[in-house]
């Protein structure tokens, strides 16, 4: 289906489709619980049909509850995205969420119940940095020196671990971190390589390493957590997969499961709390429309929940983290070219990581057969807010000019493009979050912990965040939240 002509319906006929849990609370309105809906199931109304939402209103549902899932957009899965109809011949290709890595326990967990097959991705094979090449094999056997300075040569991603030395040495138990250590929530990662001595190339190359899969800039990122998750960093070798036929079949199973459980094109403009439950406002067909339960669930990101009107308002630590949790700046284009030329004698290779806008650059279409293929890119940070401000279609010029850089006969082939620039999507507004300096010592406890009957899910919430695990992981931990509540 087109995903601009998804089917839409208008608000009489979706009064007729509500689930027995959203008629029997709506106000205004005159609808009558129908007579098979399971009345006295407990009622919980969801907050999003990301991941996230999903996966809380699927466990729920499980355990008995009537779910009502309220979404703004027209389909489901949030920052997961994937497009099909630009592209020829079948190929497709993740705009948003990408990656299952091999330990993500969620992902797997729920693409096993949803009969989903992950498939393993490629590992970068090259390195296109400073106007140099390297194919990664090469680089790792003869150990090869970056150009940059203060560097180990053979290695790509962790440099500045050299210069954290030190600091690991304090942490006994990464439980209880020292004074010393906590600390560094007030310093950002730049300023804590300088004070470690590093070079500022050290520094320089972080920015396309880490920072760049944080979608974020190193003077923006918090150094204690630099330090505090260094050993599980991501690396050249992080074992990653994808759903294969695409990673938006996860979020549409679960919404089916759901069936009509999902209520969708209905922005929330309004929640009010208090000790019996929540009401949310909500637009539909152009009125403002009502719904109560006893508990909520809320599963949509931050920078979008800073415009929704809060009654009373959270706590003054929850509002604190929601009006300046930080979120970077994200970008995927996909290149669809006539030739898959990477794949010839003589190409630097397939999955290239380099200093241009483009970053991360990787042919996609590994599982479809055919001549044609799609160079992905995932860039964020600095390049991706430059892009953003082009159109589209200059962006796409530009990044067939980035990938000229590094495959030369790139134009020949080249066949169209399509852009997602995801701070410009007024249903996230930005990248996935991160932790910003002043933000790493109890911002995440703080995201995750419910303020009476109100629940938080999202990835912002959960110790595997910025991931589809993370997503996952934190709609089950709502759902839990609200049976152990309930004496489950």
């Amino acid at each position: 289906m087109d995903r601009r002509t998804f089917l839409g319906q208008t608000a009489a006929t979706l009064a007729t489709t509500w689930t027995g849990a959203a008629a029997a609370r709506a106000e205004p309105s005159t609808l009558q619980t129908p007579a098979a809906s399971p009345a006295a199931a407990p009622q919980v109304v969801v907050l999003g049909a990301g991941l996230s939402g999903l996966a809380a209103a699927y466990e729920l549902e499980k355990a008995g509850y009537a779910v009502t899932v309220i979404e703004a957009r027209t389909r489901p899965g949030g920052r997961v995205l994937t497009y099909r109809d630009p592209f020829a011949d079948g190929l497709y290709a993740e705009m948003g969420a990408e990656y299952v890595d091999a330990t993500d326990e969620f992902d797997h967990r729920f693409c096993k119940e949803l009969g989903l097959k992950v498939m393993t991705a490629r590992l970068y094979d090259a390195i296109f940095v400073r106007g140099q090449r390297f194919k990664m094999a090469e680089f790792k056997r003869d150990k090869l020196a970056l150009p940059y300075a203060g560097t180990e040569g053979g290695r790509l991603f962790g440099q500045e671990g050299a210069y954290l030395k030190r600091l690991l040495a304090l942490i006994k138990d990464p439980e209880t971190l020292p004074p010393e250590v906590l600390k560094l929530d007030n310093l950002s990662v730049v300023e804590l390589l300088a004070q470690e001595g590093a070079p500022e190339d050290i520094a320089a190359l972080f920015t396309y390493t880490q920072a760049c899969e944080s979608t974020a800039r190193p003077h923006e990122m918090s150094a204690l957590h630099l330090v505090r998750s260094h050993r599980r960093s991501f690396s050249e070798d992080t074992d990653e997969g994808r759903i294969l036929g695409g990673n938006d079949q996860l979020p549409k199973g679960l919404a089916r499961a759901l069936a009509g459980q999902v209520l969708y094109n209905r922005p929330v403009r309004k929640i009010a709390h208090d000790a019996e439950g929540a009401t949310v406002s909500f637009e539909e067909g152009g009125a403002l429309r009502t719904i109560r339960a006893p508990r909520l669930v809320v599963a949509i990101p931050f920078k979008v929940l800073r415009d929704i009107e809060v009654t009373p308002s959270f706590s003054p630590a929850k509002t604190k983290c929601i009006a300046t949790l930080a979120y970077g700046h994200v970008m995927k284009l996909a290149m669809q070219y006539q030739q898959r030329f990477w794949d010839e004698p003589g190409s630097l290779g397939q999955r290239v990581f380099t200093d241009t806008m483009l970053r991360r650059l990787y042919h996609f279409s590994i599982d479809q057969p055919g001549p044609r293929g799609i160079l992905m890119s995932f860039t964020s940070g600095a390049d991706a807010e430059a892009l953003g401000r082009m159109t589209d279609a200059e962006r796409v010029r530009t990044a067939l000019a980035e990938a000229t850089k590094i495959w030369a006969e790139a134009p020949r082939h080249f066949e169209g493009g399509a852009v997602k620039y995801w701070n410009e999507d007024p249903w996230i507004r930005g990248s996935y979050s991160f932790e910003g300096v002043g933000q790493a010592r109890d911002y995440l406890e703080i995201a995750a912990a419910r303020e009476g009957r109100v629940h938080f899910a999202g990835e912002h919430t959960s110790v595997h965040r910025a991931s589809m695990n993370g997503a996952l992981e934190s709609g089950v931990r709502a759902a839990t939240e609200i049976l152990k509540a309930a004496g489950a």
